[in-house]
Formats: C-alpha cells, sequence, structure tokens
C-alpha cells in the first residue's frame, strides 16, 4: 500500500476553516443638499443696497451688476461686480434710458445666464425709474425664470420731486417684471418719511430703507438654513411662492410688549404701501427664548390668519434665539389684494372729463351774462288747427317711411312677415263670394252679346261695366 504524501505546512498560521472575514460596511451619511441664496443688484440703486445688506447677511452670495464702471470700483469686496454693456455706454450709465439698458443686458445674455445658473432662490434688487434697473431687471428676471430658478424682486420707486417720467418709467418696467417674477415687493422712497424725520440727510434716510430691508431678508436666509423646534424648509418656501407675479409683503419685528400695536407693526409696516390684507400665501417664523409660551404663539398666530385670505397657505416654524431675549416674528405674505398705485384704479377717461368739467358758479355766471344781452323773447300762443296740421304732417311722413322701409326691406323680418299676413288675410275670399263674382261676371257677358246681336236701329245704350 502506497502512503499518502502530507501536504507541507506553511510557515504562517492558517485561518480557521468555514470562518469567512465579514466585510464592515461603512454608512455615509446622507448628505443634504445646500439651498444657494444669491442676492443680484441691479443698477446703482440696487448695487448699493444689496452692498450695504451683504455686510449683515451670511449664507447667501452677492452680485452688483451694472455698466457704470467707477460705481463698481467702490462696492466692498464682499459683493462681486458684474460689468457689461461695454459696447453701448463705454463705461458709463444708461441714465433715464430704460431701452439702453435693455439692450445692453440682452447683448449679454450668455453671460448673466452664468451668475444664474445652478442657483435654487434668486433675488433681484432694483430702484426702478431711472435707466438701467427698469430697463435691464426684465431680463435677468426672465432669464432667471427660464432656468427654473425662485426668483423674489425687491424695488423701490423714485421720489414725488424726481418727477412724473422716473414714475412712469417704474410703472411701465414694473408690469413687464410681474410676468418674470414668482414675487415681487415694493417700497416707494417717499415712505422713508414715515419712519425718519425729514430734515435728516438723504444717505441716512437711504440707509434706512437698507437697514431694514436687511434684517428682513437676513430672518429670511436664516429661516432656510438654521433648523428650529417647528421646522421650515425650502420646499415650504416653494409652496408659499408658488405661481406668478404676486405682490409680497417681507418684514421682521423684534415684539417687547405684547399688545395691539405689536402686532399691528408685524403685519403693516410703515415702509409698504401694503399690508398682508388678503394674502394668498403665509409662511411665518416665531423665536425666542426657552421661555416662548404656547398662549404668546397663539396670539400671534390668530392675528396673522385673521388678516390673510380665508382659504390661504399658511406655513409656521418656531426655532430658539440665542442672541435676545425679545421675541422676533418674520413674516412673508403672498398675494396680497392692495393695489400699489390707488391712483390707478380711476379710469382715465373721466379724470380728463373731471379737469374740463367747470364749476357750476362759472357756469351760472356766463348763462345770465348772455340772458341780458339776448332780450326775451314772448312765447306765441299756438292756436289747435295749427297743432291739428302738424300732427297730420307728421303722420303722412311716418307713413311714407314705413312705404319705404317696407320697400327697401329696411324692416325686421319679423315685422315684415306680419304684414305679409295681413295682405293675405285680406286677400283671403269665401266660396259664396267666388260664386257670387262669377255669376257677375257671366251676366254681364251675356248682355254685351245681347246687345250686339239687335239690330243697330233697336239697340240702346250699352251697359256700363
Amino acid at each position: 500500500m502506497m502512503k499518502k504524501k502530507k501536504k507541507k505546512g506553511t510557515t504562517k498560521k492558517r485561518v480557521k476553516k468555514n470562518k469567512k472575514k465579514k466585510e464592515v460596511r461603512k454608512t455615509e451619511p446622507r448628505q443634504i443638499k445646500k439651498i444657494k441664496v444669491r442676492l443680484i443688484g441691479i443698477g446703482g440703486g440696487g448695487s448699493s443696497i444689496v452692498s450695504e445688506i451683504a455686510q449683515k447677511i451670511k449664507g447667501a452670495s452677492f452680485f452688483a451688476a451694472n455698466t457704470d464702471l467707477k460705481a463698481l470700483e467702490r462696492l466692498p469686496k464682499k459683493v462681486k461686480k458684474f460689468h457689461f454693456g461695454e459696447e453701448l455706454t463705454h463705461g458709463l450709465g444708461t441714465g433715464m434710458n430704460p431701452e439702453l439698458g435693455e439692450e445692453a443686458a440682452k447683448n449679454e445674455k450668455d453671460r448673466i445666464k452664468s451668475i444664474l445658473e445652478g442657483q435654487d432662490f434668486v433675488i433681484l434688487v432694483a430702484c426702478l425709474g431711472g435707466g438701467l434697473g427698469s430697463g435691464a431687471a426684465p431680463v435677468f428676471a426672465k432669464l432667471s425664470k427660464d432656468l427654473g430658478n425662485l426668483t423674489y424682486g425687491i424695488f423701490t420707486l423714485p421720489f414725488k420731486f424726481e418727477g412724473e417720467k422716473k414714475m412712469e418709467i417704474a410703472k411701465n418696467s414694473l408690469e413687464t417684471l410681474k410676468t418674470h417674477l414668482n414675487a415681487f415687493s415694493i417700497i416707494p422712497n417717499e415712505r422713508i418719511f414715515q419712519i425718519i424725520d425729514r430734515t435728516a440727510p438723504l444717505k441716512e434716510a437711504l440707509s434706512a430703507i437698507n437697514k431694514s430691508l436687511a434684517e428682513s431678508l437676513q430672518s429670511l436666509i436664516e429661516i432656510i438654513y438654521r433648523p428650529g423646534l417647528i421646522n421650515i424648509d425650502f420646499a415650504d418656501f416653494k409652496t408659499i411662492f408658488g405661481g406668478r407675479g404676486r405682490l409680497t409683503y417681507l418684514n421682521s419685528i423684534e415684539i417687547e410688549k405684547e399688545d395691539e400695536e405689536a402686532f399691528e407693526r408685524v403685519i403693516s409696516s410703515p415702509l409698504y404701501p401694503y399690508s398682508i390684507d388678503g394674502a394668498k400665501g403665509v409662511l411665518f417664523n416665531i423665536s425666542g427664548q426657552k421661555t416662548l409660551s404656547l398662549s404668546q404663539v397663539d396670539k400671534i398666530s390668530k392675528i396673522i390668519a385673521s388678516r390673510a385670505y380665508k382659504e390661504a397657505k399658511i406655513i409656521f416654524g418656531i426655532s430658539k434665539s440665542d442672541k435676545s431675549s425679545k421675541i422676533r416674528v418674520s413674516i412673508l405674505a403672498t398675494g396680497c389684494r392692495q393695489k400699489i398705485f390707488p391712483e390707478d384704479s380711476k379710469p382715465k377717461t373721466k379724470a380728463k372729463r373731471k379737469q374740463k368739467i367747470k364749476p357750476k358758479s362759472v357756469l351760472k355766471e356766463k348763462l345770465d351774462e348772455k340772458l341780458k344781452e339776448k332780450p326775451k323773447k314772448e312765447k306765441s300762443i299756438k292756436s289747435p288747427k295749427k297743432s291739428l296740421v302738424k300732427k297730420k304732417k307728421k303722420r303722412k311722413k311716418i307713413k311714407k317711411i314705413k312705404v319705404k322701409a317696407i320697400k327697401s326691406n329696411i324692416l325686421p323680418p319679423f315685422v315684415q312677415e306680419q304684414i305679409e299676413e295681413k295682405k293675405e288675410v285680406k286677400l283671403r275670399k269665401n266660396a259664396l263670394q267666388v260664386k257670387k263674382e262669377i255669376e257677375e261676371e257671366e251676366a254681364k257677358i251675356i248682355s254685351k252679346e245681347k246687345f250686339w246681336e239687335t239690330p243697330t236701329f233697336l239697340r240702346k245704350k250699352m251697359p256700363q261695366g
């Protein structure tokens, strides 16, 4: 018998049989998409607002778009500069020419798309009434909409002392902007006087608007990024911003005392010519310390809900605040029903008529003067015969008109049918009447025959008929 050869053993220790190494799978945490928010200031006014807001807001990127090269150079480093329209303006502004601003933006469509691509939430800021803000802003808005971005516009309107022409440019630009934006907010510069003294320097007054906007936008962006006790995410933003060209109210207020005045400041800011009344979509966040009670949340929520549309979409969140002991309420309401320009609600035709109509006192004076110049004529007493003659003439005229109308087929078809029916009724005869007529005709023929048969000297006068 052959002995089996033993296998040579290895120097290394063998791992136990039937035991396999377990592969440890490393589970990587799911990455939540970071929402990209970009603020773009268009024109000199819009760029200066964005540059001031950029100093106070974190979590968003900032751009300033302008044809004026010198104005861009003055802006802080945090704001990225976007210079365009070199061929048309040669590094200068567009003045009050919105057509030039529009053309400059249209010529740079590809470059504008590059700063809008890949963004989730785009906020356009412009001062309407000028050339670039009014002309280029609609081009930016349309390109952002075509890329599928959620687009929100914040615009200021010119002061009254800047003239009607600027206001007309602003209104026309706003009409085109509405069609390309999900939502927009309007702040007339004239509203500054409601929050600051008229004697204050212009720079300080304009800065007051920027400060208010910065606070509101900062709280809005914080809602997107910061998780809360009751969280609001970007999907909620999409729900509230759903639609096209919705008038929007954005405000953020700290409440010191829980009274009617404090709550009123939340839902109606002096900067806006409208409030949240009739809003179809409302998103609000209440932030406070651990002491924030349910009754406080209930009070604020009820006041906001009572002013919105009955079937409005209302989303709310609650978050903790470590900075202040006060309660801060941030609110975004879209689809507000108020009119921005209440004077436009009246038709222009009526306004023109009112200008032409003179006061009653002036008309009376003119009438009195005419009466004095012309002597009063004595009223002649008309005789009854003349009045009867006139009536007869009128009747004859009416008959002639009717006859002409019938002949020329002017009368309506149903009237003509009635007339023809009456004629047919008159022409219709009974059988007896027809028989009598035949007998009369036969009698006449027989009498005539007899007359001609008799000799001439015996003939009587020929019967008539």
